[in-house]
């Protein structure tokens, strides 16, 4: 029986036996909704979340009495995302927790070549700027000037169990580094490129800031990436969602045979990019959703085994 009080959000579902460290890592990912009461399914706990996530479903949940309804928003380290503006709840939100110091509007889509939007500051620090911590790493993030997605969290510790010690690893777009430096903890060396100087730069602050020997930083442009390293990744990182698929000929140039691309992309429709792949030798494709992006879009990855 649920009350006519109750809201239906996100949520994720773990055994009750792990569900102390759950709950602790959806804290430190700053995704855990303490609005909402937990609840217990038989074996399973579902822990309520702020937003959708890898793994999530929806469920049902009563809110702790006396808590104050807040706008949506999306939180990246010490800022909140307002999906609407909202200077009354920007307060709020601004007040909701100790670590935020910042709330943002977008005043534009995610545009341009170098992937960047603008922000309007409702509440808060004049600042775009924050650091977010993820699964034991640190990454000093510029909303304005570097596109990142707190959202992948999950899937990039996904690809980081996919891997073999010691694999060679190319991130054709690796923005401010999460890929690059969390992968970089199992590979011998982690090839960092990205066009946007703005997000070069805070890659190199979180190479340092991570102490990371093996990630090489680059600004360039992944199409010329095979002319300077040929076929020599075990693993191929593409996360351009909009733009992905013109760089697949470089993604298959850059990955030996036996190797794994994860291409992504955002889509309308199940298999949308799997004829562009299979224009090239593959040994292997699966498909799967990441994330919701709209209501007629998501966001997919296509795991890739190359071909001879």
């Amino acid at each position: 029986m649920h009350g006519e009080d109750d809201d239906e959000i996100w949520c994720l579902r773990v055994a009750k036996k792990h569900a102390e460290e759950a709950r602790r890592d959806l804290i430190a990912r700053e995704l855990l909704d303490r609005a909402h009461r937990p609840r217990v399914e038989g074996e399973d706990l579902l822990l309520p979340l702020l937003g959708e996530t890898a793994g999530a479903e929806k469920g049902v949940f009563a809110a702790f009495p006396g808590r104050e309804e807040l706008p949506r928003h999306e939180l990246v380290g010490g800022i909140a995302i307002l999906l609407e503006e909202d200077n009354e709840g920007a307060e709020r939100v601004l007040h909701s927790r100790p670590s935020l110091h910042t709330v943002l509007y977008p005043t534009s889509p995610v545009e341009g070549e170098f992937r960047t939007r603008e922000f309007a500051v409702l509440a808060g620090e004049e600042t775009t700027r924050t650091v977010v911590t993820e699964h034991g790493h640190r990454f000093a993030v510029d909303l304005a000037h570097a596109y990142f997605s707190a959202r992948l969290s999950t899937e990039r510790q996904r690809v980081w169990s996919a891997m073999r010690e010691g694999e060679r690893v190319v991130d054709m777009f690796a923005g401010v580094g999460p890929f690059a430096i969390s992968l970089a903890d199992q590979a011998s060396l982690v090839v960092a490129a990205d066009l946007n100087p703005a997000a070069v730069s805070l890659l190199c602050e979180n190479i340092a800031m991570n102490r990371k020997k093996n990630v090489l930083p680059m600004i360039a442009d992944a199409a010329h990436l095979p002319g300077i390293f040929g076929r020599t990744f075990d693993r191929v990182i593409m996360n351009l969602p909009m733009e992905s698929s013109h760089f697949l000929s470089a993604a298959f140039a850059l990955c030996r045979p036996g190797g794994t691309i994860h291409f992504y992309a955002l889509q309308d429709e199940e298999g949308k990019y799997l004829d562009a792949i299979r224009a090239f030798p593959v040994a292997g494709v699966v498909e799967r959703r990441v994330r919701s992006y709209s209501p007629a879009e998501w966001h997919a990855v296509y795991d890739i085994v190359v071909g001879e």
